[in-house]
């Protein structure tokens, strides 16, 4: 029996979850557009990470779109007390699949209100704010009017708690002098650590930190330096990306997704690995 209570809990706003949470992402069709090619497999997927545990899962109404909420809801509505959905307003899919900045007030509004529908919830747990000044990352600009308008929503008793994504220190910072902010979801993995002052920051502030990606942007060594490690903990590689990033800090919540049960139940097993201080040492000498 597969169990995630060592990974901890950590807050996140008013509520508590376990460190290993559930990314819903990949439960859309190729390219995160469309509806997923085996339906019942991902409503399986998500009954069985709530059964193991999982208490914290992220999604958004622009994967499909739509798709991930609908099958959110008809997965496990009505929902559990203690499961924390947390989702992302401030992009839409075009036509061809394309990702597009979608900041207005108006198309803001319009999102927070799709994603109540979908989901069947009168309030949002957590919602981020998903910045898209550049494809490639992490962009500076001011955030406040798209702030202001999420603000207004949260105020209006729609959203309960706000959160960032794609952002940079900077903007969370402008951020802060507005809006409470109770996480930030970034790129962040053993070989991408722009945010290393950033994760130490929040953490000292009591708020989360939901990486995403935990093997993007690997070279082809820094993989097999990767592999290496967890051919000889006996582990896969996204287990041990993903017990690094449990052990990097207290304050990061993990979302790994898949559209896999098999797959679901080897990430949720990190949660019974521990890195000993050799293998840690290998793993940050990938970026050096």
């Amino acid at each position: 029996m597969i169990s995630i209570e060592k990974s901890g809990t950590y807050a996140l706003g008013t509520r508590t979850v376990k460190r290993l949470g559930y990314g819903a992402m990949q439960l859309a069709g190729p390219g995160v557009f469309g509806p997923p090619k085996d339906k019942a497999a991902a409503l399986e997927v998500l009954r069985a990470a709530v059964a193991a545990g999982v208490n914290h899962i992220d999604t958004s109404d622009f994967y499909g779109p739509h798709v991930t909420n609908q099958l959110i809801r008809e997965a496990l509505h009505p929902y559990r007390d203690d499961l924390t959905l947390v989702t992302k307003i401030g992009a839409r899919r075009g036509d061809d699949a394309s990702w597009l900045p979608a900041f207005s007030a108006q198309a803001l509004t319009q999102a927070v209100h799709d994603n109540l529908r979908n989901l069947n919830l009168d309030v949002l747990d957590v919602v981020n704010l998903r910045i898209m000044f550049s494809a490639h990352g992490p962009a500076e600009g001011s955030i406040a009017e798209p702030l202001t308008t999420l603000a207004e929503l949260q105020q209006q008793g729609l959203v309960r708690h706000i959160g960032l994504s794609n952002v940079t220190a900077a903007q969370v910072a402008e951020a802060q002098k507005m809006v409470s902010v109770v996480c930030v979801q970034n790129m962040y993995n053993i070989v991408n650590r722009g945010d290393d002052a950033l994760v130490d920051a929040l953490a000292r502030q009591g708020i989360a930190y939901v990486p995403f990606f935990p093997l993007g942007g690997f070279t082809p060594l820094q993989s097999s330096g990767l592999q290496a490690v967890a051919d000889s903990l006996g582990a896969t590689a996204m287990q041990v990306a993903l017990v690094w990033l449990l052990q990097r800090s207290p304050n990061i919540l993990l979302i790994p997704g898949t559209s896999s049960v098999a797959h679901l139940q080897q990430n949720l097993a990190a949660a019974d690995l521990v890195l000993p201080p050799e293998a840690i040492a290998a793993l940050n000498a990938l970026v050096d």
